[in-house]
């Protein structure tokens, strides 16, 4: 029996979109409070789905929970179907839960509030959208919609560049899209005209090596990796970063960097095993490649919010390589490695959305007070503003691998599962987690340490709506770092379904 939980998840923040165009501009307040509200009932439903979530049931392609199939354009074989399963539900609870502290956050924006929340509230209907498809063109129109209030986002509320940033941002992503657009209709070609993802997997219409199978392989994974972003995709991402308002910025890593991922494990993996191996050491050179240079870049940055940018290619490196060294071509490989290394790649997802969420909340509330994000222009704020002080200093600590944090045991998944596959990459991977901890430390020392610039002593500390846009934040990085067996049960429960088909 289908269910309507997804649908009613995936469309009540475009229901809440809709209600805010008929509510007077003239009332900012209504306005903020309205969203905030409607956010909430997504984050609830994304908790019930994690606590119905069935851990012992098959999971995609063989099966997925909570799902609704519909006819919805049978001449083209395109149907409306939904379906989560231990990959997505996790994705799904952080796109919540960031919109709704992203709103909480922005209520101080007095620029064109209605516009601002409006376009928030779409893009969580596309975000969720991309996590809950399992029909090709259902998933490429979220795909799409998600890209839209972004640009906005940034170019209407951005930084003296915002109109530059946006338009970079949305050529990039645009040419990534129309790449995996065309390798979707080779998928659709040559599995009997159906864009059913789960029937396309279990087809397996590219199972002998072919030219057509190697460029739809490339096309999807151009889309992907230009969102993850991968180097050398990557140098949209600066920009966007830099210009974005703060929680522009937030759902920019937190979220939007996780459907490039999202799309490796859901659909390059399960869809095309045999070109996934015998590619996959172009994918993870590539990914030690976007580890070490986003490791390096920060220690060259004045700018404190391009710093925490870079340092998402660094954190998403880790994933893509997770993902390559779990379907590499090597035999011999225990497949406790490979599942390990695939389990450490979704955590590592997971838990750079919480970090680099809060990284960024954090440098908007320096950005707030101070004007200024460059390093050169503080010091001495660590006994000025202790709260803050505290919260930055949590959270850094969480990015630079701390054990206790959700970061340490996703990137020693990674490492251990990398290593038992190739020690080479492994023995890379590992150089950029030191250098990660050079940049982190190197940031906290000038903006916490040294004699205080006497421009911020009158600076106040974090208030009550930052701490509550930051706190529940932090508490999961604790919780599932000292805790992680919950999530992992999830991404068990996936990794063990992917990994199937490579045999």
């Amino acid at each position: 029996m289908d269910s309507l939980i997804l649908p009613i998840l995936t469309f009540f923040p475009l229901l809440g979109a809709v209600i805010l165009l008929f509510m007077p501009k003239e009332k900012p307040g209504a306005i903020k409070l309205t969203s905030i509200l409607v956010s909430l009932a997504p984050l609830a439903i994304s908790i019930w789905l994690w606590i119905a979530y069935d851990r012992t049931a098959a999971a995609f392609p063989n099966g997925s929970q909570f799902g609704i199939n519909a006819a919805w354009i049978p001449s083209l074989g395109v149907s409306f179907k939904m379906g989560v399963d231990g990959l997505s539900i996790p994705l799904i609870f952080i796109t919540t839960l960031l919109t709704t502290l992203s709103l909480i956050y922005s209520t101080f924006i007095d620029l064109r509030p209605k516009e601002f929340f409006w376009m928030f509230l779409l893009l969580e209907t596309g975000m969720l959208g991309v996590f809950t498809a399992l029909d090709f063109v259902l998933f490429f129109v979220f795909w799409e919609v998600s890209l839209v209030p972004m640009y906005f986002l940034i170019g209407i509320w951005g930084g003296p560049r915002r109109e530059y940033a946006a338009i970079k941002f949305f050529i990039y992503t645009m040419v990534a899209s129309m790449a995996m657009l065309l390798a979707i209709l080779g998928l659709y070609f040559t599995s009997g005209n159906t864009f059913d993802m789960q029937k396309i997997a279990l087809a397996n219409p590219f199972a002998s090596p072919s030219l057509i199978g190697s460029l739809v392989f490339w096309g999807l994974f151009l889309g992907f990796a230009v969102k993850t972003p991968m180097f050398p995709f990557h140098t949209w991402l600066p920009d966007a970063h830099v210009e974005a308002p703060t929680a522009g910025s937030v759902i920019l890593a937190g979220v939007l960097l996780k459907m490039g991922t999202y799309g490796f494990m859901r659909i390059l993996m399960p869809i095309m095993p045999q070109q996934f191996q015998q590619y996959w050491w172009i994918i993870a050179l590539v990914s030690v490649v976007s580890i070490k240079y986003g490791a390096s870049v920060p220690m060259a940055q004045s700018d404190l919010k391009k710093l925490i940018a870079y340092s998402s290619m660094n954190h998403m490196g880790y994933v893509t390589l997770g993902c390559a060294v779990a379907g590499a071509g090597v035999a011999g490989v225990s497949e406790h490695a490979r599942t390990l290394a695939l389990n450490g790649a979704q955590m590592q997802a997971f838990s750079h959305g919480l970090i680099t969420g809060a990284l960024f909340f954090l440098v908007g509330i320096l950005y707030e007070r101070a004007h200024t994000r460059n390093l050169a222009d503080f010091g001495g704020l660590g006994a000025k503003i202790p709260i803050y002080t505290g919260m930055l200093a949590f959270c850094s600590f969480a990015s630079l691998w701390l054990p206790g944090m959700t970061g340490f045991i996703a990137e020693l998944s990674v490492l251990v599962g990398t290593y038992n596959i190739s020690p080479l990459f492994a023995g890379l991977a590992l150089i950029g987690i030191v250098m990660t901890a050079a940049y982190m430390l190197w940031m906290m020392q000038r903006v916490l340490l040294g004699p205080l610039n006497p421009k911020w002593e009158n600076m106040p500390d974090a208030d009550g709506r930052e701490i509550v846009s930051l706190a529940p934040l932090m508490a999961l990085m604790l919780l599932f770092g000292v805790l992680p067996g919950p999530l992992f049960a999830f991404f068990s429960n996936a990794s063990g379904a992917i990994l199937g088909l490579f045999h």
